[in-house]
């Protein structure tokens, strides 16, 4: 299939900004500005649903004494008498970028459409913070969930992960980690949108894609500097979790992918390693989208589309986990 006529168009938007200097490369630019760059950018791409009935700031402790910000979103003030399941999201932006605010669209979505809290975790960004930094801090917040989510009103029983982009690196990795970290609540689903999963950057499709559909391979290289400490660690599966040599035993998977995405033949080939191991995968590839469509609700109609699609998984999986657990 062709690229969707309105991702066609933003894209061309993008490159004549590009050409005249409007937008700079993120490899141009600082971190901070990078940063600032792409949470400005956000509200033009994305719909933001209105403010639920609950959203709380909360405050999380991680293992090095530090506090990171989280957000939860709920349609109604869970209680800690019927507490309700949670998704732990982590956001996109390649490790360096991204932020709580310019994911609140889609998290505002996915506790809508899925009936059940979202917990956005604000872990540390490189490079300030390297690897593996966001995945401890992806565990930590995991870990608050089982110790103290129940005095918020969330159900540490029926717990999922997810994440987009880079976020759904550390979800990935973050469900290997609970599969023999008993000191974790253990997923009942993991969600994954167009994860980097790959130690290495050597797929067809990212010969095919890797310029002029959103996400630049001198982009992901630039990501990539900023966040690994040195090239071992790419072999590393906290990292790339296709690098992992079991994935028996973890959590179902619900898979998103973009056809026109640099990372989507690593995203299959996770998809099928899933399988091969015996986990339960929903495998769902959108025709004509890019990296980052979820986020571009003001573009196309596929990210509200895909995003309901996610909240009806979710639904689906927890109410499941509650019957079990009945």
């Amino acid at each position: 299939m062709s690229l969707d006529p309105d991702i066609a168009a933003l894209l061309e938007m993008v490159q004549a900004g590009t050409e005249s200097g409007a937008r700079v490369p993120f490899p141009q630019l600082t971190a901070a500005q990078a940063r600032a760059d792409f949470d400005a950018s956000s509200p033009l791409l994305d719909v933001d649903p209105p403010a639920l009935a609950y959203e709380r700031r909360l405050s999380l402790p991680v293992r090095d004494g530090a506090i990171i910000e989280a957000r939860l979103y709920a349609s109604a003030q869970p209680s800690e008498r019927t507490p309700i399941p949670v998704l732990l999201y982590m956001h996109g932006g390649g490790f360096v970028v991204g932020s709580l605010d310019s994911h609140q669209p889609l998290c505002r979505g996915l506790a809508k459409d899925s009936g059940a809290a979202v917990l956005s975790v604000g872990y540390r960004l490189a490079p300030e913070h390297k690897f593996p930094t966001a995945f401890e801090d992806a565990v930590d917040a995991l870990a608050w969930i089982g110790l103290e989510g129940r005095a918020i009103g969330l159900d540490p029983r029926r717990v999922a992960v997810g994440g987009d982009s880079a976020g759904g690196t550390l979800a990935a990795a973050l469900a290997i980690e609970a599969r023999t970290n008993t000191g974790l609540p253990q997923p009942v689903l993991q969600i994954l949108a167009y994860p980097g999963l790959s130690s290495r950057q050597t797929s067809a499709s990212y010969q095919r894609y890797g310029t002029g559909h959103l996400l630049e391979r001198s982009t992901v290289d630039w990501f990539f500097r900023q966040y690994l400490r040195d090239e071992s660690d790419r072999d590393d599966w906290r990292f790339a979790p296709l690098a992992a040599d079991d994935l028996s035993g973890l959590a179902p998977a619900f898979i998103v992918l973009a056809e026109f995405d640099p990372l989507v033949d690593e995203g299959r080939d996770y998809a099928a390693r899933l399988a091969a191991a015996g986990v339960p995968v929903d495998l769902h590839v959108y025709p004509g989208m890019i990296h980052e469509f979820l986020r571009m609700g003001n573009v196309v109609a596929d990210a509200l589309q895909a995003r309901a699609t996610i909240g009806r998984a979710l639904a689906k999986a927890f109410l499941a986990a509650g019957e079990k657990a009945a």
